[in-house]
């Protein structure tokens, strides 16, 4: 296993896509209210190919992220990379290095606006989302989905009252891919004598394994008695 730094760049633009069609809507909000059932803060898949069928414009999506990624010198790395169809309801602060730790996240948000920002506290930037909107980042970065006049995830602000869900496409773009590494800023081999001993994908801070406070993204220490409240 590889150590590496966490990217601090967070690219974001938006591009423009044609709204999907009323239909299309529809079959989403069924799959997450009934198959989904998506409670606050939870982020699920959604069935692609279902919803390639009753997508006419999906290849257009596509190519207006290809074209977009182009502006940040990644050429042709997207062609490559698998996508998936993701729902939120909203996001907790979370990172994603676990799961994804050899991964950047590029994603482009479908739903029009409903009063939301993707927030990355460590850069501090809060990116408003509507459709079009997009976005590329280290999966290790922190980043939550929250109300835009919040500063922290409030499960309150996403009950079923209201419709709050958002629907996007998401890339997984190598890391250790030269230009995506480098667009991030990566450093690769910071630490190969801890990354020898582990046998999972982690994220260390300050010499010990760290997590993220869920409401406020604040990062904590392995141990919370260690780390206070969040």
């Amino acid at each position: 296993m590889r150590s590496r730094s966490v990217g601090g760049a967070v690219f974001a633009g938006a591009v423009d896509v044609p709204a999907p069609t009323a239909r299309l809507v529809a079959d989403w909000n069924r799959e997450i209210t009934s198959r989904l059932c998506l409670e606050a803060g939870d982020v699920e898949e959604l069935s692609l190919a279902r919803a390639r069928a009753r997508w006419p414009d999906y290849g257009r999506c596509v190519q207006a992220m290809a074209d977009w990624t182009r502006t940040l010198g990644l050429q042709e790395v997207l062609a490559s990379c698998d996508v998936a169809l993701m729902a939120c309801r909203g996001a907790r602060y979370h990172h994603d290095g676990a799961q994804y730790g050899g991964m950047a996240f590029c994603n482009l948000f479908l739903s029009e606006d409903k009063g939301l920002d993707l927030h990355f506290p460590a850069t501090g930037q809060r990116i408003p989302i509507s459709r079009g909107t997009v976005v590329f980042f280290d999966t290790c970065q922190p980043h939550a989905v929250i109300e835009r006049n919040s500063e922290c995830f409030h499960s309150d602000n996403f009950s079923t009252a209201h419709d709050c869900s958002q629907v996007f496409l998401s890339w997984e773009l190598p890391i250790e891919d030269a230009l995506v590494g480098q667009a991030l800023h990566v450093a690769f081999d910071i630490d190969p004598s801890t990354a020898s001993l582990l046998d999972d994908a982690q994220v260390w801070l300050n010499g010990a394994r760290a997590s993220v406070c869920p409401d406020s993204g604040q990062w904590l220490q392995a141990d919370p008695a260690l780390s206070g409240p969040c």
